[in-house]
């Protein structure tokens, strides 16, 4: 590729992906066309030191764009600020510039940038090395920097580019150490700040005030500056992330080449079967395997972002595979990038990539935020990235040098997805939403709050900071734990030992799981112990770099995942079995015989054996497995349905209280014919006229659906929530359907699908009616990670039922305040 901008290019791309595909099975269901936008550059800024200019304008950088100068001055003139501008809009500058003219100015000023990832972290460290101004000694300090490094880092760098992990762990728990360093903090650069939701975003929320509280004991009070990608209300999510009032930067003024955005479907498979003979597609790995091999030989420079580590490893190994058939050196030039890779491997592949050695790269969310590759030609979303934040995010890699490109989103075999694809205003026309974090939650402010106590003894004003009532409800359960000891002067800590380590601010609970080669004793790579049961289960296949591995043991009282080598032609599935207890109703509105409710919730799960099946889908078999049930008290929204609604004469809908179970699921899609998501179904007053024995499979159906649908209307990823549904719940009296946050406490997410539950549950509905297939597949009720192995589901039921709930909605809705919209 020679670089140069040439008009209908992403279209021309598009073309050659889907060359050869007969039109009957044509699977692109929609195609966009993005215009370029023109550059609104503005000059240098007055106050920016002279070095500083120089060295941006001999990098390249012949004059800033105005969204990065009105960040970098109301940064130069105290205030706190978050940008908050599309991919490749320049946001690095808009921090670099007050940054470095803070260092060259001031030899005692130091400042702190934190990114999510390692990947990113490096790439802006290279950035800011290559500048080469000489009174701005930056360094990196993660879990990658060696021993011996550390020292001279703590000791002479005045710019710190580390992540959440080590200021949590390696920073503030030896604060004492880096003394100088906070006495001269002056900045503190949060980078890609959307990223921090759910519970990490909690945790993360809490460690910035740890970090201003320590800030403060050393006498300094830094300005933080916050970079993010397009978010709805950035400046209140900045608040809630710093605990300080922030500055919205949002006009982009940054150029965009042209952008071609392609919608696809995979055909469904004639030749296959799925669970209980549904129908199934192919999957979505596999079309971004053919898409993107056609892209390399194309010469198109290309990352497809897949959801998992292993979707990730199987495409690109199905691009080597494609591409050695045509010309065995492209193959090369294909490789897979993921987190769980060693330091050094990870460095290589970046190495790779910048050089242009790789063409290809199939990749998680790993690289959405990572280096900074330029000059892509197309970017595959195989499979929706659980936002529309995200999913911008992706394919703003394509294009980064102005150039116009090619974006594919392929769906996957599940109901968002397919819903997506066939309602193209759901992402092109549809703002990004607000990212959902909870400061508040007990799980996450108690470990906080004794490592804050641990740190620095807290006294009653720092107290608001952390929440007010809701971390004096913790402190008092600390007290009463011996942890900390109350006096009149504060709250301190009682142990010589240091409670850092133990406390997992990603939410993983613990300690990393070693995947161990039994026969060499080499570590492959590390899994989090929450999922170590579905990823590292005996039995499970595990790929890293291209090679596969079967796992012979899971320890999980010693963290350790006994592999050894071996090429299966199939994959595994873990299976679950979950219920739920409800411990504290906080809302509930009633809807004449439906009730909606949002609280606190018990939940057990165990997986109990996992499934094989071919690349196709295609199912072999299934092995029962013996692991420990995990428990989890979380929060919830949950609605039931009076057996006079559901038709049931007997007042006891189902037989035998049958009860189902999915968590952490997979969401689930629609297609065929299409209706608008405003239109509720349902007439006021009806009844759904089941058959008893129908109950439970309509129910369960429509559990699944709605756990595919949320993360529409909840910035969660589809692993974030879970749900149980039961023909007759001991809690509530009544047949119930559950949907559950997958965290300790609860991230949010229960509490977003609450408040819009009309047009959530219109959209399942809409989803379930639009499929095509007969009786259920995984586009609509079907969930890969169903404890009952999809069994019983009643795809019409599921329909009847949210008929009978939307009329009940609509006709009861302003009484409740859930409006139908």
């Amino acid at each position: 590729m020679d670089g140069t901008v040439r008009p209908g290019k992403g279209r021309r791309l598009l073309d050659r992906a889907t060359a050869g595909i007969p039109a009957s099975l044509y699977p692109v269901t929609h195609v966009a066309e993005l215009p370029a936008r023109p550059a609104d550059s503005v000059d240098w800024p007055e106050w920016a030191a002279a070095p500083v200019v120089e060295a941006l304008r001999a990098n390249g950088v012949k004059a800033p764009w105005r969204h990065q100068v009105e960040a970098a001055s109301l940064a130069r003139a105290g205030e706190h600020v978050v940008i908050s501008t599309g991919t490749a809009s320049g946001k690095s500058l808009a921090y670099q510039l007050p940054v470095l003219s803070a260092l060259v100015e001031d030899e005692r000023a130091s400042a702190l940038y934190l990114s999510p990832t390692k990947a990113l972290g490096a790439d802006q460290l290279r950035a800011v090395s290559s500048l080469d101004i000489k009174k701005a000694r930056a360094a990196s300090f993660d879990g990658d920097t060696p021993l011996e490094e550390r020292d001279w880092v703590r000791a002479h760098a005045n710019w710190v580019f580390t992540n959440p992990d080590m200021l949590h762990r390696g920073i503030l728990s030896s604060h004492a150490r880096w003394s100088r360093f906070f006495r001269r903090l002056a900045f503190v650069v949060v980078d890609e700040c959307h990223s921090y939701r759910g519970v990490f975003g909690s945790h993360v929320a809490l460690l910035l005030r740890r970090l201003r509280r320590v800030a403060a004991y050393y006498g300094a009070s830094p300005v933080f500056v916050l970079a993010s990608a397009t978010t709805a209300d950035p400046a209140a999510f900045a608040v809630k992330l710093t605990g300080q009032d922030c500055v919205p930067v949002t006009e982009d003024g940054s150029p965009r080449g042209a952008r071609t955005v392609a919608l696809w479907e995979p055909p469904l498979l004639s030749e296959l079967s799925g669970e209980n003979g549904a129908p199934v597609r192919r999957s979505a790995g596999a079309e971004a395997s053919r898409i993107l091999a056609e892209l390399v030989i194309e010469g198109a420079r290309s990352l497809a972002f897949v959801r998992s580590r292993r979707g990730a490893e199987l495409t690109a190994l199905g691009a080597r595979r494609i591409l050695s058939e045509v010309d065995g050196s492209l193959a090369e030039s294909v490789a897979a990038y993921r987190s769980g890779y060693l330091p050094e491997e990870r460095r290589a592949l970046e190495a790779a990539l910048l050089s242009r050695r790789l063409l290809g790269v199939a990749t998680t969310n790993a690289l959405e935020l990572g280096v900074d590759i330029a000059g892509l030609d197309a970017v595959v979303l195989a499979g929706y990235p659980g936002t529309l934040a995200s999913f911008w995010q992706q394919a703003g890699r394509a294009g980064r040098a102005g150039d116009a490109a090619l974006v594919v989103f392929v769906a996957r075999d599940d109901p968002l997805d397919t819903y997506l694809v066939h309602h193209p205003a759901a992402i092109l026309d549809r703002p990004v939403e607000a990212a959902v974090l909870d400061p508040s939650n007990p799980y996450v402010l108690g470990p906080q709050l004794a490592c804050a106590i641990a740190e620095l003894p807290l006294t009653e004003p720092e107290v608001a900071a952390f929440g007010g009532d809701a971390a004096r409800a913790v402190l008092a359960d600390l007290v009463k734990e011996k942890i900390v000891r109350r006096r009149p002067s504060g709250w301190y800590w009682t142990s010589r030992d240091r409670p850092h380590a133990e406390v997992g601010i990603r939410g993983s609970g613990g300690e990393q799981i070693a995947v161990v080669e039994a026969d060499s004793g080499r570590m492959l790579g590390t899994v989090d112990p929450g999922s170590a049961c579905y990823a590292v289960h005996p039995g499970a296949v595990y790929l890293h770099q291209g090679s596969s591995y079967v796992v012979d043991e899971l320890d999980l009282e010693t963290g350790l995942a006994l592999v050894h080598a071996e090429d299966p032609d199939w994959t595994t599935s873990p299976r679950e079995i979950v219920d739920i207890s409800v411990l504290r109703t906080e809302e509930t509105s009633v809807h004449g015989g439906v009730t909606v409710n949002l609280g606190e919730v018990s939940v057990s799960s165990q997986v109990v054996g996992y499934l094989r099946r071919r690349p196709s889908g295609e199912v072999l078999d299934q092995t029962p497995l013996d692991l420990p049930e995990q428990s989890l008290h979380t929060r919830a929204v949950w609605y039931t349905i009076s057996a006079e609604l559901l038709g049931v004469s007997d007042g006891v809908a189902g037989t035998g209280g049958h009860r189902t179970g999915t968590e952490a699921l997979e969401p689930v899609g629609t297609g065929g014919s299409r209706m608008g998501t405003e239109e509720l179904g349902g007439t006021p007053g009806t009844s759904a006229e089941l058959d008893p024995a129908r109950v439970p499979g309509a129910l369960h159906a429509a559990e699944h659906a709605a756990i595919g649908l949320l993360p529409l209307f909840a910035t969660c990823d589809r692993w974030d929530i879970g749900g149980v549904s039961t023909a007759w719940h001991e809690d509530t009296g009544e047949a119930t359907v559950f949907v559950h946050d997958g965290h300790p406490g609860g991230a949010g997410f229960a509490d977003r699908g609450f408040a819009a539950i009309v047009p959530w549950l219109a959209a399942t509905r809409e989803a379930i009616v639009s499929c095509e297939c007969p009786a259920g597949c995984p586009s609509c009720v079907q969930s890969p990670k169903c404890g009952n192995g999809n069994d019983p589901l009643d795809k019409a039921g599921a329909v009847a039922v949210l008929d009978t709930v939307l009329g009940a909605l609509r006709q009861h809705g302003s009484v409740s305040g859930h409006l139908v919209v």
